[in-house]
């Protein structure tokens, strides 16, 4: 018995220095840094992504990332347009703060981004895809970014200083360079990867392989399609109207040989097919031609082309969202493969949201919803919990607070953006009341107006200025398609000298009360 004793207390002593071995690998597995996954796209509507609205296509793998994580119910952006956005989302910073107010500008490398902190907190950072920034990226120990706009196929890239030419759809090789980067990257280190693609911005070129896509569908016309614009006049002179405003030819690739359908941007579109691959060309004109001859066949005008254009848009758009959601599936696998999903934040967003036939449009740029709104989802199964939803007031001034915190940073006290990790800890957390929005960009191609505003929950505030003195108030519960503006009703001015009040209060908040400056 005396020896059983022993011989147990010896198999105890072992199995506790074992244990006691194991404990700081586990320690250390639990505080290893989260690696950060951040995946934007450019103008991709909450309309078309199907965790939000599925009226028009299935997103599977962005709803997953949605689904085994947090999707925001109400998120914004400070001011829609492509540049300025990314430069907010860098700096958590609004425009006027971080100097990039509008496309025309060149970005600031110097300042201050989320990226640099990470990389001089041990992160391996690296960029790939779209910029759009006019100076070079800074901060990131890899970049491989479009030039400019970039091209749907066999664009060309910068990549650390040199340019290189890419063989194949845009969307496709920036998750192979993504991925690429991945594998060969210092597994040692967390890593930060931004994936920002050139889809789904103008002209909506599709892979070739996703022509069976969306084949004779056709799509439901928004109730607002044929708006009037009455008192409104910012809405009423835009240059994005779809039936005035979108080209038969660039747009929606409507190039005869026979030259009969002249358009202003023509010659755009042909400089860009004429980039195709002969096999790329060969698919594109099996796909295009019989389109080309129908639509010549019926000689339409009105109300009739202007939905013709619709049903056409749609098309074409809906296929590169689908070739964005694909290769989102990709790099969920690989991260999968790796065993390093679980340890990755993963961010799917946009740069802005998109008119997809509302109000009669295209394009983005206003403080209305379709374009202030922009599609936010969040997965790290460390943090948040699945099937999470949010639906407190967030801008992409609070992503890279957001990315700084989950890195266990300290968030510079002139980022402008909270982080979001405490919605994810308490959702009764104390959170902003309302938004601010500022928008710069005119005179522009699209010549929507300056404006500024004030979003609550309920109601949304806009000053058009500059050219214009013009006021709008919506109430977004009884009239959540801006159709009327209750600016001038009496009922409403209690109302309004209270939203101006808060108004007032975020620009000297946000130190934005010069308009002189801009």
């Amino acid at each position: 018995m005396k020896k059983q004793y022993i011989q147990m207390a010896l198999c105890l002593a072992i199995v506790a220095i074992l244990f006691a071995g194991c404990q700081p690998a586990k320690n250390q597995q639990d505080q290893k840094k989260p690696n950060i996954l951040f995946i934007m796209t450019d103008d991709h509507s909450l309309q078309t992504f199907s965790a939000y609205d599925n009226r028009f296509i299935e997103t599977p793998n962005l709803d997953r990332i949605g689904e085994e994580g947090a999707i925001f119910r109400n998120s914004f952006v400070t001011n829609s347009i492509c540049g300025p956005s990314r430069a907010v989302m860098l700096t958590g910073k609004h425009s006027h703060r971080n100097g990039h107010i509008n496309n025309s500008l060149t970005f600031d490398g110097s300042q201050m981004t989320f990226p640099k902190l990470l990389k001089a907190n041990g992160y391996q950072t690296s960029i790939v895809g779209k910029w759009h920034l006019r100076s070079l990226p800074t901060g990131f120990d890899n970049y491989e970014v479009l030039i400019g706009q970039g091209d749907y196929y066999n664009s060309d890239f910068i990549a650390n200083g040199d340019t290189i030419p890419s063989e194949g759809y845009v969307t496709n090789v920036i998750t192979d360079k993504s991925i690429n980067w991945l594998e060969n990257r210092d597994a040692e280190k967390p890593f930060c990867l931004l994936v920002h693609h050139k889809a789904t911005h103008r002209i909506w070129q599709p892979d070739t392989a996703l022509f069976h896509l969306f084949k004779n569908r056709e799509f439901d016309v928004p109730e607002t399609f044929f708006d009037d614009y009455q008192n409104r006049q910012a809405a009423a002179e835009q240059r994005m109207h779809i039936a005035n405003d979108m080209d038969l030819v660039y747009d929606l690739k409507l190039l005869d040989e026979e030259g009969k359908i002249q358009t202003k941007y023509r010659k755009n579109y042909e400089h860009m097919i004429a980039q195709l691959t002969p096999e790329q060309r060969e698919a594109w004109d099996k796909e295009y031609d019989p389109i080309i001859e129908d639509f010549k066949s019926r000689n339409l005008e009105g109300k009739e082309l202007a939905l013709y254009k619709y049903q056409r848009y749609m098309q074409d758009y809906l296929r590169c969202v689908a070739s964005v959601d694909n290769n989102i599936g990709r790099l969920l696998n690989y991260l999968e493969e790796k065993g390093e999903l679980d340890n990755t934040l993963i961010v799917y967003s946009s740069d802005q949201g998109f008119y997809m036939g509302e109000h009669g449009w295209f394009d983005k740029r206003f403080m209305y919803e379709q374009s202030l709104r922009t599609p936010l989802v969040m997965r790290y199964p460390k943090v948040i919990k699945p099937k999470t939803q949010l639906h407190q007031l967030v801008q992409n001034i609070d992503y890279a607070p957001t990315f700084l915190d989950v890195a266990g940073l300290k968030v510079p006290a002139d980022m402008q953006g909270e982080s979001l990790v405490k919605l994810f800890n308490d959702k009764d957390a104390d959170w902003r009341e309302a938004i601010y929005y500022h928008y710069y960009e005119f005179p522009n191609e699209h010549m929507v107006k300056r404006h500024y505003g004030i979003r609550t929950g309920r109601y949304k505030l806009i000053h058009f200025y500059n050219d214009i003195d013009k006021w709008e108030l919506y109430d977004l519960v009884d009239d959540p398609n801006e159709m009327v503006n209750l600016y001038d009703h009496q009922s409403m001015q209690d109302l309004i000298s209270k939203l101006k009040k808060q108004l007032k209060e975020l620009q000297e908040k946000y130190e934005d009360t010069d308009l002189s400056t801009y």
